[in-house]
């Protein structure tokens, strides 16, 4: 039989936790399962203890969560239930584990669940990196604990050409694989809670202002300050204002005052907080463009989401977003960390009018991108039948 299907073990985060990673869990599953492969998914009864996440929470507060049916088993904090999920897994007798990881703080438990599996009979394990090091770390413990790791698995899955050097260096005899990130696009098909009229006047923009849409986890590697520097320079020529929507990891005063300084205050609105899924398409249509000035990165699910609401992105030189994002065809790109080539690429997106000819080029690639997700199926599969033939 030509491409059979194949027995799969996934371990990751999923409702009613929050975040991209999550989302890209309960996607991956959804998909995994469409197809036909028989895919069993173990999640967290807990990620990380109240101390030492730093937003408010980490529950998803959607009405209507993207979520798939799984086993809630794994607490990092608690070595008992990592034997609890390897016992489960060993039941499952599945041709490939897939686990996800994305920070240091996995290290013991992963290492410990890895180690475990590998003993025989030995189960083969797939690690997803959605980055190999952590944005705002990457030193020499980082890198150390993460070669603990990733040097357990049989194949490493990576989303950009950062970090299949990244992982080639930490991991030099695992085998890497590299996918594209696959559209976020699915979870914009909530019914919206609000039309764009109520949204711009909750926020204060008047109808003519053109709006720039910051999305996201508000973080230093995400270099917010250098877009409220760009704005002061770009309000000069142009009727703009920016909202940004996404819940503040630090402190708040500090954006506040970078706004003051610069005298832009009355042309930002904070959304300080995580949306629900249902408040996405409505905040992503109100939009003129997304702009996401990041000092660092692997690749971005924020970039997903825009271009599946057909949204442009203008963007830095960094990571794997030049990979996703086409200067010129469906967003610009500027060097990071200069608020001035910043400012240049918003006013020349709006001076040559170049929104509409970038929403049609996502338009077209659209049927791309919906079969992005099979891609990775696919990949998965493939890689589950060759490891099964080389043990």
């Amino acid at each position: 039989m030509e491409n059979p299907l194949v027995r799969l073990a996934v371990v990751g985060p999923t409702y009613p936790f929050r975040g991209g990673i999550a989302q890209y869990t309960t996607l991956l599953v959804r998909h995994l399962r469409a197809a036909g492969h028989t895919t069993f998914f173990y999640s967290f009864t807990r990620q990380y203890p109240s101390w030492l996440f730093p937003g408010r929470s980490d529950r998803d507060p959607s009405a209507n969560p993207s979520r798939v049916e799984c086993e809630y088993v794994l607490d990092p904090m608690n070595p008992l239930t990592w034997w609890q999920l390897v016992r489960r897994v060993r039941a499952d007798r599945p041709d490939l584990l897939l686990l996800q990881w994305w920070v240091p703080y996995w290290t013991p438990s992963l290492t410990v669940i890895s180690s475990l599996l590998k003993r025989p009979p030995p189960t083969n394990i797939a690690i997803i990196c959605h980055n190999v090091l952590p944005h705002d770390g990457g030193g020499v413990i980082d890198r150390r604990l993460t070669s603990t790791v990733l040097r357990r698995a049989d194949a490493l899955i990576v989303h950009s050409d950062p970090d299949y050097y990244r992982a080639r260096a930490l991991a030099p005899d695992v085998r890497i694989v590299k996918a594209f990130l696959p559209t976020y696009e699915p979870i914009l098909t909530e019914t919206p809670t609000a039309t764009i009229t109520y949204l711009r006047t909750q926020w204060g923009i008047p109808e003519q202002r053109r709006v720039l849409l910051f999305f996201g986890f508000v973080r230093p590697y995400k270099g917010l300050e250098y877009l409220i520097q760009a704005l002061a320079e770009v309000r000069k020529h142009l009727d703009v204002h920016l909202v940004v929507v996404g819940e503040i990891w630090g402190s708040p005063a500090y954006y506040q005052r970078y706004a003051e300084e610069f005298d832009v205050a009355p042309y930002i609105t904070f959304e300080n907080r995580y949306v629900a899924n249902e408040e996405l398409p409505t905040i992503f249509a109100a939009a003129d463009v997304v702009v996401l000035p990041y000092i660092s990165a692997t690749q971005s699910g924020v970039v997903q989401l825009a271009f599946g609401a057909t949204k442009p992105v203008i963007t830095t030189h960094v990571g794997g977003l030049p990979e996703v994002v086409q200067d010129g065809v469906n967003g610009l790109i500027v060097p990071p960390q200069d608020a001035h080539a910043l400012a240049k690429a918003i006013i020349r997106y709006f001076h040559e009018d170049l929104g509409p000819r970038f929403t049609a080029n996502l338009q077209t690639a659209a049927a791309e991108r919906s079969e992005s997700w099979p891609r990775l199926v696919q990949i998965i599969a493939n890689l589950a039948r060759e490891l099964k033939g080389t043990t």
